[in-house]
C-alpha cells in the first residue's frame, strides 16, 4: 500500500525466471546458435557437425582397399544342417571359441551366400538357431534361418565345400521373411544311445544294492527278483575266482590308491586291480539284455507320454512353477545292437517332446534305466510327478543328439504362402549315413576308451558311501522318517512324502530340496551342457 493508504503499489518489472520458463530458454545450443545466425556468444562460427557414420572403403589383410561387390538381393531362408559337436564349444556364436555357427558362417561367406559387407556381423543377416546345443554335443538335423544370397544353383555345394566334414548342410529352403525358426519349432526329436549293460543291478555289496535288499526284506513283494543280474555277478565271481585268490580278492577290494605324487603304476596290487576290473568291463561288454528285461525298461520309459510336471527332472524348477510342465508326444526304444571293435550291446532310445527343460532328458533316462536296474515298478515314474523334490542324477552326456526339431504347424503356413516344407525326413538317408560315420562311432568309441557309462552307474551304486549322504536314526527321528540313502526312492519303500512341518509360513521348507548330484569322478561331465545340451527349448 501507499504511504497514503489509498492505492496498492505494482511493480512491472517482470522477474528474470520468467524468462526460464519460456520455450526460448530451453532451446539447444545448436538452436540458439542457429537463431544469432549462425554465431555462439563469443561470436565464432560454430564446430563443424561430426559424421556419425562413414562410408570407409573395405581393405584385405594387407591394408590394401578391396573393390566393392555388386549388391545382390538377399533372401530369407531355413538352412537345415547336421554336425559332430566333438572339439566344439557348442552351436552358438562364441567368440573367440570354435563353435559350430562360427564355422558355418565362415563358409557362408567363402561361397559368395554373404557379402564381404555383411561378414562381420551375423546380426546383419538375422541368425537364429532352432535349438541350441552345448559343448560337445552332436546334432543330425538342426536348423538356422538368416537372410542369403542364393541366386547361384550350386550354392549348397560350395557351402559344403567350404565347411569341414563333420559339418553338413542337407538343404536350404526359401521361407517367408516372419520366420523365426526357434519361435516357429513346434517340436523337437532327441535320441539317446545307452549301452545295455547299464541295465544290469547294482554290485553286490555295493550301497545301493544294499539298500535294495534292505528294503526287499521290510517290504516284500514290492520289488522285481531281477535273477538275470544275480547270475551275470555269480558269473563274474566265478571268473574272479579262478584268476584270484581269497587273499588277492580282498587286497583289491581293500585297494585304496595312493596321492598322485606317490603313485606308483608298476606298484603289484595296483596291477591286480586293473586287470580285476579288466575282467569285470570284458563281462560286461559281453552282456546280452533278455527280452523281459528290455520290455521293462521299455513300459518304464513310456510313463513319460503325455502332459507331465518334470520339476524332478530338471534345475531350479518349483513344483508350483507352470513351466515345469512338459508334454512328451512320442518315446521309442530300439531293439538292441552289437557295433565296435569291443562288440558292446545297445539301444537307441527317441523321444519326441514339445519342448524340454535344462537335462531334462538326461535325467529321463537316468531314472528310467535307475528303475529298471532296481527292479521298480514302472509307475515309480508317475510318482515322480508329485510336489516331492527327489534327487535325480544327469545321465552322461555322451550319449545324447538332438535328432531333428519338427516344423508341422508352421509347414501348412508355408505351403499356403508358396514355399516347400521343413521336414528332415527327406533327407533320411543322408543323415543316418553322416550320424554312423561322424557321430556314433565317436560315442562308441570314446565309452569304449573311457568306460563312460559303467564310470557314472558304479559311481551312483556306491554314491552315499562317497559322500556320506545316508541318515542315521535319533531319539526324534526313526523308521521311515529317517533317509537311509539319496536314493531311497529307488527302494521298496519308494517316494516318501516329506514329514517337515512349517513352522512359519513366510519361510520357505528346503529340507526336502536335495543339492544336485556330483558326479565329478565319473569322467562324463562336459557341463557347457546341460547336456544335450538338452537345453531348454
Amino acid at each position: 500500500m501507499s504511504e497514503d493508504g489509498l492505492k496498492p503499489l505494482y511493480d512491472d518489472q517482470v522477474d528474470e525466471e520468467v524468462y526460464k520458463r519460456g520455450s526460448q530458454y530451453k532451446w539447444t545450443k545448436a538452436r540458439k546458435s542457429d537463431y544469432n545466425d549462425g554465431s555462439n556468444s563469443n561470436g565464432e562460427a560454430p564446430p563443424e557437425k561430426k559424421v556419425k557414420y562413414e562410408d570407409k572403403p573395405l581393405s584385405d589383410e594387407n591394408g590394401k582397399p578391396v573393390e566393392k561387390e555388386p549388391r545382390l538381393p538377399k533372401r530369407k531362408v531355413a538352412v537345415m544342417i547336421g554336425y559332430c559337436g566333438t572339439g566344439y564349444h557348442g552351436m552358438q556364436h562364441n567368440p573367440p571359441n570354435l563353435t559350430i555357427e562360427s564355422d558355418l558362417f565362415k563358409a557362408f561367406v567363402e561361397a559368395g551366400a554373404i557379402s564381404k559387407l555383411n561378414s562381420t556381423d551375423l546380426k546383419k543377416n538375422g541368425f537364429m538357431r532352432a535349438a541350441r546345443t552345448d559343448k560337445g554335443v552332436h546334432a543330425g538335423g538342426n536348423l538356422i534361418s538368416l537372410k542369403l544370397i542364393i541366386e547361384d544353383p550350386q550354392i549348397k555345394e560350395k557351402i559344403n565345400e567350404q565347411l569341414p566334414e563333420g559339418i553338413r548342410v542337407w538343404d536350404i529352403k526359401r521361407v517367408n521373411k516372419a520366420f523365426d525358426c526357434r519361435k516357429m519349432c513346434s517340436s523337437r526329436w532327441y535320441e539317446y544311445l545307452l549301452p545295455t549293460y547299464s541295465l544290469i543291478g547294482p554290485k553286490p555289496k555295493s550301497m545301493l544294492y544294499d539298500t535294495i535288499e534292505q528294503g526287499k526284506k521290510e517290504l516284500p513283494g514290492v520289488l522285481d527278483e531281477d535273477n538275470e543280474s544275480k547270475q551275470f555277478w555269480l558269473d563274474v565271481g566265478k571268473h574272479m575266482s579262478e584268476q584270484f585268490s581269497e587273499d588277492e580278492l580282498q587286497a583289491i577290494k581293500s585297494y585304496i590308491p595312493p596321492p598322485k605324487e606317490q603313485f606308483d603304476g608298476t606298484d603289484e596290487t595296483y596291477l591286480k586291480v586293473k586287470r580285476y576290473k579288466q575282467i569285470e568291463n570284458l563281462h560286461r561288454r559281453q552282456y546280452r539284455i533278455s527280452q523281459d528285461k528290455l520290455q521293462k525298461f521299455r513300459s518304464t520309459m513310456q510313463q513319460y507320454l503325455g502332459t507331465h510336471n518334470f520339476h524332478n527332472f530338471t534345475l531350479g524348477k518349483d513344483y508350483k512353477e507352470p513351466s515345469a510342465i512338459r508334454y512328451m508326444k512320442e518315446i521309442k526304444v530300439s531293439e538292441p545292437f552289437v557295433i565296435g571293435d569291443a562288440k558292446t550291446e545297445w539301444v537307441s532310445i527317441k523321444i519326441h517332446g514339445q519342448s524340454f527343460m535344462l537335462h531334462q532328458i538326461r535325467k529321463m533316462i537316468s531314472m528310467a534305466t535307475l528303475i529298471a536296474r532296481c527292479g521298480c515298478p514302472a509307475d515309480r515314474i508317475s510318482e515322480a510327478y508329485s510336489a516331492q523334490k527327489l534327487n535325480i542324477p544327469k545321465a552322461p552326456a555322451l550319449g545324447l543328439l538332438l535328432e531333428a526339431p519338427v516344423f508341422d504347424g508352421y509347414n501348412s503356413r508355408l505351403q499356403k504362402f508358396g514355399y516347400e516344407r521343413i521336414d528332415f525326413s527327406n533327407y533320411q538317408s543322408a543323415m543316418d549315413s553322416f550320424k554312423m560315420k561322424h557321430i556314433y562311432d565317436k560315442i562308441y568309441k570314446e565309452e569304449v576308451d573311457e568306460n563312460v557309462f559303467n564310470a557314472f552307474f558304479s559311481y551312483i551304486d556306491n554314491f552315499d558311501r562317497v559322500t556320506g549322504a545316508r541318515g542315521e536314526e535319533t531319539v526324534d527321528k526313526s523308521g521311515l522318517s529317517v533317509q537311509r540313502s539319496i536314493f531311497e526312492f529307488l527302494s521298496a519303500r519308494g517316494i516318501q512324502p516329506s514329514t517337515t512341518t512349517k513352522t512359519d509360513n513366510s519361510k520357505k521348507d528346503t529340507s526336502q530340496a536335495p543339492k544336485e548330484i556330483p558326479v565329478t569322478n565319473t569322467n562324463v561331465e562336459n557341463e557347457s551342457q546341460e547336456i544335450p545340451q538338452d537345453t531348454e527349448s
